[in-house]
């Protein structure tokens, strides 16, 4: 079981559609996919339930470390959605178990001012500072064509300890698929591949950690 743990201390920075866009992937790719959503808010755990019966199924179990006990054993794919503002004591039970960290950031500089912060919280941390754990950066609702979003990317890449490993550009399209329980992988029409051309990047990434 690969398990990919999504987490920042900045609220609204697209942790949720990171983990299910991720998930409507794996579950694509006929993956045993679920999702431990950490947040007390519930937006994976309710993504889950939304589900549809004509796309692959994703698990979503609400709560902390219990329920990682809940696990199927034939999961393969499990992403773990934590709650904004969680530091190392919150992360310290879910990095445990985790094989990847994966970080969202907004282009703004609040968000950036806070991730800075975030990133040296998670330095201390002993599985991540021995390697055990790769940590990486996804610059997320970006407006790629903008300078303000490209010297954004290339200051957090400056500042951070950790690679950005992807962009994702701004889209209402993750808004209205995140509404009926979907993902950009449940689609293969032509106006949804520019967007799932922006996750290659990513999920290379993890499958050279996984490897």
């Amino acid at each position: 079981m690969l398990t990919t743990l999504v987490a920042s201390s900045k609220g609204g920075c697209g942790k949720s559609t990171l983990a299910t866009q991720l998930a409507s992937h794996w579950a694509q790719a006929g993956q045993h996919t679920a999702i431990v959503d950490a947040d007390h808010q519930g937006s994976s755990y309710r993504w889950a339930g939304r589900r549809p019966d004509h796309v692959p199924g994703v698990l979503g179990l609400e709560g902390g470390r219990k329920a990682l006990q809940r696990l199927p054993p034939d999961t393969q794919q499990l992403l773990i959605d934590t709650a904004a503002g969680s530091g190392e004591r919150e992360l310290e039970p879910f990095i445990e178990q985790a094989d990847v960290l994966l970080v969202p950031v907004l282009p703004s500089s609040f968000d950036l001012d806070a991730t800075t912060h975030f990133l040296g919280e998670l330095q201390s941390i002993k599985r991540i500072k021995n390697g055990k754990v790769p940590v990486a950066l996804v610059a997320n609702r970006l407006k790629p064509w903008t300078r303000a979003s490209q010297d954004a990317v290339e200051q957090l890449a400056a500042a951070s300890p950790f690679p950005v490993v992807a962009q994702l550009r701004d889209s209402q399209a993750y808004v209205l698929l995140t509404a009926l329980g979907k993902g950009i992988f449940d689609y293969q029409s032509e106006q949804v591949r520019s967007h799932q051309q922006d996750w290659k990047p990513l999920l290379r990434w993890i499958k050279r950690q996984a490897a």
